[in-house]
């Protein structure tokens, strides 16, 4: 059987000249402000995403700037009417296409907290990333992802406030939540037990991995995390980066090598897992494009690998 793959990365197009981010100060806030840079980011989503599809990209993070300030109490519920219209028309965009889309909240986002405030600000924001895409009229298969959460001297403790907490969450979240594996605190193990705990799906990071695991090769990892992901979620989420040269451990490379990458496409395929792909390597869409090559290389050697195609039915 095939395995079907699509590859994208995050956020930043380098190659198009604008910007899907625009934000602003929190001081100069007004509902004016706000409307000027949600029309442009939307706007230069929807170049994204040209560009993508022109060039075989499938896969692609959208900015969580996308609405400044959308979870903060300054900022009310006027952007959802305001860019109705136009959120449904970037959806039905990646829809046509066959593309998908995920969503990546900032590091601040932290649902098992010891402290309830943190928390509550915690869940607007994973409702805002759940409203982004729901406007967008996206299945569960468009996910929002984050890190489990800090080990607050107590990681036992520490995973069953998780598991608690996500229980507890509205129902629009918790169809578009993933967790992923970190580099310092939560293993792969460690999220797979929480899966098993919550049925939330866990995306393998497999930078991450190598700078924190309980053992399991690439191959064992790809099988675990897989197993997490049900039909409604859609194929295995992955993180692909390496470790930049001269640099602390942990830091994500600025360019893709290719030998390695296509090691990872090997496991995959020895894995027997279909999987999407998201290139963390900071000079994105041009790693993107070089790993698609390689991909099709890699595909026409072994036949087994699809690539430049939507997982859809034409």
């Amino acid at each position: 059987m095939a395995r079907k793959i699509r590859i994208g990365y995050p956020c930043i197009n380098r190659a198009i000249g604008c910007t899907a981010n625009h934000t602003f100060r929190l001081a100069s806030y007004s509902s004016a402000r706000l409307f000027e840079a949600v029309a442009a980011n939307i706007e230069c989503l929807k170049k994204i995403l040209k560009f993508n599809l022109e060039n075989g990209i499938f896969f692609f993070r959208i900015s969580s700037d996308l609405v400044p300030f959308a979870s903060h109490p300054v900022c009310g519920p006027g952007w959802k009417k305001k860019f109705s219209k136009e959120l449904r028309e970037t959806g039905n965009i990646i829809k046509k296409a066959g593309m998908r889309v995920s969503m990546h909240p900032d590091q601040f986002v932290l649902i098992n907290a010891i402290d309830e405030d943190i928390v509550k600000r915690s869940v607007l924001e994973l409702e805002y990333h759940s409203d982004v895409l729901d406007l967008m009229g996206l299945d569960g298969t468009a996910k929002v992802q984050i890190h489990v959460g800090g080990v607050y001297g107590d990681k036992i403790s520490a995973m069953e406030r998780f598991c608690r907490r996500y229980s507890d969450l509205p129902a629009k979240v918790k169809k578009r939540l993933a967790i992923e594996n970190d580099d310092r605190l939560y293993t792969l193990s460690d999220c797979c037990d929480i899966s098993r705990r919550t049925g939330v799906p866990v995306i393998f990071d497999v930078f991450h991995h190598e700078c924190l695991s309980s053992g399991e090769s690439v191959i064992e990892a790809l099988g675990k995390a897989g197993a997490t992901w049900g039909k409604k979620d859609g194929p295995l989420m992955t993180d692909y980066s390496e470790q930049a040269r001269g640099a602390r451990k942990g830091s994500h490379a600025e360019k893709m090598r290719t030998a390695n990458f296509i090691k990872f496409l090997e496991a995959v395929l020895r894995s027997g897992t279909s999987v999407d792909i998201m290139l963390e390597i900071k000079d994105k869409e041009k790693s993107a494009l070089e790993a698609l090559k390689a991909a099709r290389k890699f595909a026409a050697a072994h036949g087994t690998i699809i690539v430049d195609m939507p997982l859809r039915q034409k």
